[in-house]
């Protein structure tokens, strides 16, 4: 069982910055991609950042040089960092990871439960 709890989102204006965080835990070998998706009310999730195991990142040309993607392998966590929000940034942030549990099975995409961002005008 792998559970992954994001956290760091909330209410904050435009220009403001939040740092979203998102922890694995469980049964894991080996975490391959971290990705950030968001879903805005009536839209289609999309992909906001990635980042390898390497530490290889790509981001979305909408939120390019306003977002920062990291991680901590030894914690088993992605983080993002949102600077300048705008209003159009508003959505639900989910964060998903390419998880082993064991060498013997492969990478199974897991993703959390989501965290509310809302930036206002």
């Amino acid at each position: 069982q792998v559970q992954l709890v994001e956290s760091g989102g909330g209410l904050v204006q435009a220009g403001g910055s939040l740092r979203l965080s998102c922890a694995a835990s469980g049964t894991i070998f080996s975490i391959n991609d971290m990705n950030w998706y968001r879903q805005a009310p009536g839209k289609q999730r999309e992909l906001v950042a990635a980042i390898t195991r390497g530490g290889n990142t790509n981001y979305a040309d909408s939120m390019k040089g306003r977002i920062t993607i990291s991680r901590d392998n030894a914690k088993n966590t992605v983080y993002l960092q949102m600077n300048n929000l705008k209003p159009e940034d508003t959505a639900v942030y989910y964060c998903k990871m390419e998880v082993k549990s064991s060498r013997w099975t492969g990478h199974l995409d897991r993703w959390g439960q989501g965290t509310q961002v809302t930036v206002s005008s």
